[in-house]
């Protein structure tokens, strides 16, 4: 979360009399004015962003996203998990998101931080991860009535039942890292479990071509039925063998033949 500033006691106001775009979040109906954020907290926010949206299990996140409990708090996390019910309804988000998480830089003042973690949690948060962007790079995990714990670089934080996948510390706040799991996620998402699983697609796609067109230029006919079969065959060691009977069986089928 980007530097928040309490606002003299004025108030309480309500929910509805903020607008979109108005820089203040309210806490039992007072104001906090929250600043821009500074570059060490804008470019981690916007990598965690992208590891988050992109997991297999997320159908909506947000970024800044303001959320609702009560007709006078409002509050909007760094980056925020939601149902995606009512995703294209206007206006603010009732409730609490499952999952909310706060980049914590310098001049965050940590009794609002508080304040904020304990207002989720009571809303029905499951989880607030408070990434502590300078210093050693360490993220805490918030869960209601459990105390808070650190978890380090070279560890993993986990939210069973709203993510798939564990994200490593460094994914939230470095940006290879952060690439990284984001390409795992996206594979995931379009049925593939890792990059090694799209490559050997390819060289098995690439044999399977290889085998249709070696047919094909020996006058030999390729039926829809013997396509499907090697286009669907994944096992490498059996491509092999029918690309090399294809430079000499006299019929298609005969491709198919046992060894």
């Amino acid at each position: 979360m980007s530097k928040i500033r309490r606002e003299p006691a004025i108030g309480p106001f309500r929910v509805d009399q903020l607008r979109e775009g108005d820089r203040y979040e309210l806490s039992n109906g007072h104001p906090l004015y929250c600043a821009p954020a500074r570059r060490e907290h804008a470019a981690p926010n916007l990598i965690g962003a992208a590891v988050i949206d992109s997991d297999p299990a997320v159908e909506w996140a947000g970024v800044d996203a303001g959320f609702t409990p009560a007709p006078g708090t409002l509050r909007a996390p760094d980056v925020a998990v939601a149902a995606a019910a009512g995703a294209d309804a206007d206006g603010w988000i009732p409730g609490a998101p499952p999952l909310a998480i706060e980049y914590a830089g310098r001049g965050q003042d940590q009794a609002d931080l508080k304040v904020k973690i304990a207002e989720l949690l009571a809303a029905g948060t499951r989880y607030v991860w408070v990434v502590r962007v300078p210093g050693p790079r360490r993220v805490e995990v918030h869960e209601a009535g459990q105390p808070p714990r650190l978890v380090g670089a070279g560890e993993v934080v986990e939210a069973p039942g709203i993510l798939s996948n564990p994200i490593p510390v460094e994914a939230l706040y470095d940006r290879a890292a952060g690439h990284r799991a984001t390409l795992r996620n996206l594979l995931q998402r379009e049925g593939y479990d890792s990059l090694e699983a799209v490559r050997t697609e390819g060289r098995e796609e690439g044999l399977a071509e290889a085998i249709l067109a070696l047919l094909q230029g020996r006058g030999i006919p390729v039926d829809t039925s013997l396509e499907t079969r090697v286009r669907a065959c994944r096992e490498r060691d059996t491509l092999h063998r029918w690309l090399l009977r294809a430079a000499r069986v006299e019929r298609g089928e005969q491709l198919f033949d046992a060894p």
